[in-house]
């Protein structure tokens, strides 16, 4: 792998300057943040690259993410389009040499991410997905707390996204894109998660309902599940359920519930809230959440292309919540517990 001087030597692009979030911008500006220089922007949108030179003048734009690679010496790429190409275009990059950062989730299916992993390895590029939610306030605090001990020893991790209505009319909502109703939310629930457990994987349950929403939808059967829980066992005693629904109304609590031998800490944007059992009594303890520290990411992809530091979120980090996801999937359509290929 190249090494630099300097972050303002790292030349940085984006592939897909969708209007979604406005998420190749923020990246570019994250980028230009940590220090490095962008050079290129592509999108196979036409109406999209004015839009990019305007945001960004010193840029060069491109069709495709074929002719950026051929036409600039762009040396980190993040790839920024719908999920069902983060693997074509990362490993088409990655092919000509190129650094990859993707957008989350990392890809749809494990053997996607065990291809992109071979192609950074057999090009001896970097890999790396963009977890930045790896340091918002709220799952920083947990961990903190959780560690310290406030609720004794981690038994279980619940995850869940819940409401009721039927998907937007738009790519996320088509499940042979996006991957399903777990990929948006899900893999930001599972990389808490993972931060909170310390066991290896064992196996994946995985039960979905599809259908009823699909009527109502321009995607028809190929419309998102209207609900699919996962189920994750540990070798160490934990499991972590995550559940994603369309056509759940209870109003679940938070985000997160994680569940100690001495208590329930809930994990929650604005607030935490841990009901813990102390000198027999049950005390509630809670407090604000702290401010994030999402520029994080890309600090630490500066340090490890500049100073080698060790990157902190890895491809095969990465693949470890795509791999509960895909398993879910699979599991669910099998109507079995399936054991995982990754811990």
């Amino acid at each position: 792998m190249k090494r630099y001087a300097s972050a303002a030597q790292i030349k940085v692009g984006v592939v897909g300057y969708g209007p979604s979030f406005n998420i190749a911008r923020h990246h570019l500006n994250e980028m230009k943040q940590a220090g490095m220089t962008p050079v290129a922007v592509a999108d196979i949108d036409p109406a999209r690259l004015p839009v990019a030179k305007t945001d960004f003048p010193e840029v060069e734009t491109f069709p495709s993410a074929t002719a950026m690679l051929a036409g600039c010496d762009v040396d980190l790429v993040a790839v920024c389009t719908p999920h069902n190409v983060h693997a074509p275009v990362a490993i088409e990059c990655l092919e000509a040499g190129r650094n990859v950062v993707t957008e989350k989730p990392f890809a749809i299916t494990t053997d996607e991410c065990d291809a992109m992993i071979a192609a950074a390895r057999r090009n001896r590029a970097m890999l790396s997905t963009y977890h930045n939610r790896h340091w918002d306030g709220w799952i920083m605090n947990a961990v903190e707390k959780i560690r310290g001990g406030l609720i004794g020893d981690v038994i279980r991790v619940e995850a869940h996204s819940c409401h009721y209505g039927c998907p937007g009319k738009w790519w996320r909502s088509s499940k042979s894109i996006s991957g399903g109703i777990l990929y948006d939310w899900g893999a930001h629930f599972l990389e808490y998660s993972l931060q909170l457990l310390d066991g290896k994987m064992v196996e994946v349950t995985g039960f979905a309902h599809r259908g009823y929403w699909a009527k109502h939808t321009p995607y028809g059967d190929d419309t998102n599940e209207d609900e699919v829980c996962a189920i994750v066992r540990f070798d160490s005693g934990q499991w972590l359920t995550l559940l994603m629904s369309s056509i759940d109304s209870t109003g679940r609590r938070g985000m997160l519930e994680v569940t100690g031998t001495r208590g329930t800490f809930v994990i929650q944007p604005d607030r935490w809230v841990a009901t813990c059992q102390e000198a027999g009594c049950r005390v509630e303890r809670s407090g604000p959440v702290p401010p994030g520290e999402s520029w994080r990411f890309y600090q630490n992809i500066v340090a490890h292309l500049v100073k080698r530091e060790p990157l902190v979120i890895t491809p095969e980090y990465a693949r470890r919540a795509i791999h509960i996801m895909d398993w879910a999937g699979r599991s669910a359509a099998e109507g079995r517990t399936l054991p995982v290929k990754y811990a």
